[in-house]
């Protein structure tokens, strides 16, 4: 990946703020992973990836039912009222979300079991970055790809754990970061394709604790992204400075999306995945799924556009 370096931005951090939360879900998921929220049925999904599931949460009745999947999965989009479309461990999957029923649109690295599919987020133009990384985190066995018009595009290969995958509100930028690394990326992209139009360059350098995880953007811009190891969801603004420290009640902070019919909560997951018995016990809310009160406002996720439609 060829990427052009500026230096991270902004004063000393700000400390942690403690916001509401509540639990939404208390199953706890080894790996859960890529929260989506869906405005029309007023319903979140979000995996646990390495147990196979998928949680569908209705936010009016608090209602939580869990999918049994038949392979790992990590992150789906919107195509409309009845059809997901799912990232799984070798595919592009579509879902009948009426009867489960699935259906491969296109592969995604199926020739090579040694990787899984990782962060993904649907650009405005609906079309759909994804993400691959291997099974043991090997570096540099993950890429970024875009799905546009049925077509499968590597974008960023070369990436150890893809992760921060979002989009400003005009489409114009596109963000994301390789988690070893802790550099967010900023890359300016066509609004109308969601397609790179030149070399990445860093916005933000992560010190201190954790590692950047999921990210998803509000509505003035801002990118909200999960501090694995950390317990927070750190702000950035658009010129990469740190603006906010929010804490979230897990440790293992995975990826926000801005939920609710006013987009104005966080649901957090998080994850217990490599965590031993002790670190277990000091942290009772491993795994579990939450909803936060931080005073800011997201949008709707955009749907996926399949073969370009």
């Amino acid at each position: 990946m060829t990427t052009t370096s500026t230096p991270p931005v902004g004063p000393a951090s700000p400390a942690a703020e403690t916001a509401p939360a509540s639990l939404l879900s208390a199953a706890r998921c080894e790996l859960g992973e890529g929260p989506t929220y869906d405005a029309a049925s007023n319903t979140a999904w979000w995996f646990d990836i390495l147990q196979r599931q998928l949680f569908e949460a209705n936010l009016g009745t608090g209602e939580v039912k869990v999918h049994a999947l038949p392979f790992r999965a990590s992150a789906l989009a919107f195509v409309d009222d009845r059809r997901q479309l799912l990232l799984s461990d070798a595919a592009l999957v579509l879902r009948d979300i009426a009867t489960g029923q699935l259906q491969t649109v296109i592969a995604v690295e199926a020739d090579n079991p040694a990787t899984r599919s990782n962060d993904a987020r649907v650009h405005p133009s609906g079309t759909f970055w994804v993400s691959t990384m291997g099974l043991q985190a090997e570096p540099g066995a993950g890429a970024i790809y875009a799905f546009r018009k049925g077509i499968l595009t590597p974008l960023f290969p070369g990436l150890t754990i893809p992760n921060a995958i979002c989009f400003s509100p005009d489409g114009l930028q596109g963000y994301f970061t390789d988690t070893p690394s802790n550099r967010l990326y900023r890359v300016r992209l066509d609004p109308a394709t969601g397609l790179p139009l030149e070399p990445p360059a860093v916005l933000h350098v992560h010190t201190g604790e954790g590692g950047m995880d999921g990210a998803v953007t509000d509505s003035e811009g801002r990118i909200w992204c999960a501090i694995w190891g950390a317990g927070r969801l750190d702000v950035y603004s658009p010129e990469g400075r740190i603006v906010r420290r929010v804490a979230v009640p897990a440790r293992q902070t995975s990826c926000p999306v801005f939920v609710g019919p006013g987009f104005d909560r966080l649901l957090v997951t998080s994850a217990f995945v490599s965590m031993d018995e002790a670190e277990r016990a000091a942290d009772p809310q491993h795994g579990r799924t939450f909803l936060i009160d931080a005073g800011a406002h997201g949008r709707a996720e955009p749907r996926v556009a399949l073969g370009g439609a």
